[in-house]
């Protein structure tokens, strides 16, 4: 049995993976550039942020119908219980399927599918994060905010994801003040290739209440105190980071550096059919490349929950959280 843990970072779209990608490709007539699963596996190698998104939204073409949706959630949540998830903060990207035809009713209808049977079919209670894409305008993510209104008793806040680097999170002041007010969550990508100062940015314009990455917090020592004292979570993921070349090798990840200082990180998977490996497997490498012992593991999980957007229902937020307490190690989290 694994150990218990909430995943609190997890674009949808990135769990594609190139089994399920080519099933749907052959259902929806979508022709893929990629003779079997192998060839598509070997393009899972990036050197940056921009050459994963390449192929992300590429292939994100074989996402059509409600139905595949749904199939793409299912698949996600049977792979997440296997590894221990009990409660997942799912993100996903209407602007890039918007951006193909596909109606963002088909989108979160689809998902709904899914996520609104996932603790009778899974064992995982679920939340759903719309994400705003950076590298689109201002004026875009209003309108996907607008889209999203009939939609808003299944969505429970708002991100902000892809590319970092040049778009300042000041750039969507507009929606988040607008997201606010309609009463949802806020978090934000920050912090991963940009630099800290897009993390203060986030909280302070933005008004987020997360940070997803923020890798590059270690940086300034008063932001470091900062998110310690007011208890920001940080959604990381390692095997992205690696993937992403943000970290060179996992045996260099600040994570420990992090956890000392007293910051309240959180591990997830980020786009785990790209990357390397799901949200236990992301536990299970920094264990072995950074020689965390089982109350460090324990941390994690529990920071998983602490961190969660599950105010709505405290006592199953404590009945998570007592899983995590009386846990027993095998040996192996």
């Amino acid at each position: 049995m694994p150990l218990p843990k909430a995943e609190l970072h997890l674009h949808i779209e990135g769990t594609l993976e190139p089994e399920l990608a080519f099933a749907l490709a052959a259902r929806n007539g979508v022709p893929l550039p990629y003779a079997h699963t192998d060839e598509l596996r070997k393009a899972y190698q990036f050197d940056d942020l921009q050459s994963f998104l390449n192929l992300y939204y590429e292939l994100m073409a074989v996402l059509r119908t409600e139905q595949d949706f749904e199939d793409l959630a299912n698949a996600y949540l049977a792979r997440a219980a296997a590894q221990g998830v009990r409660h997942a903060e799912v993100f996903f990207d209407p602007q890039a399927h918007i951006a193909r035809g596909v109606a963002m009713g088909t989108v979160v209808e689809g998902l709904w599918r899914a996520l609104g049977r996932s603790t009778e079919n899974h064992g995982v209670s679920t939340q759903l994060i719309m994400c705003f894409l950076r590298d689109e305008s201002a004026e875009s993510a209003l309108e996907t905010l607008e889209a999203a209104k009939p939609y808003l008793d299944r969505i429970i806040g708002i991100g902000l994801d892809s590319a970092e680097v040049g778009h300042p999170p000041a750039k969507f002041r507009e929606v988040y003040e607008a997201a606010a007010a309609l009463g949802l969550r806020r978090v934000a990508h920050a912090g991963e290739e940009g630099p800290p100062e897009y993390i203060t940015e986030a909280l302070d314009v933005l008004g987020v209440e997360r940070i997803d990455h923020g890798l590059r917090c270690m940086e300034d020592e008063a932001l470091v105190e900062r998110l310690v004292r007011e208890r920001v979570p940080l959604t990381l993921c390692p095997l992205s980071n690696v993937r992403l070349r943000a970290v060179d090798v996992l045996a260099e990840h600040p994570l420990p550096a992090m956890l000392d200082a007293g910051l309240l990180c959180t591990v997830n998977s980020d786009d785990p059919a790209y990357f390397g490996g799901y949200v236990a497997d992301n536990f299970h490498a920094v264990r072995d490349a950074l020689g965390l012992d089982q109350e460090r593991m324990r941390e994690l999980a529990r920071n998983s929950f602490v961190a969660s957007f599950l105010e709505h229902d405290e006592e199953r937020r404590a009945r998570y959280l007592a899983e995590v307490e009386a846990y027993d190690f095998p040996g192996r989290p």
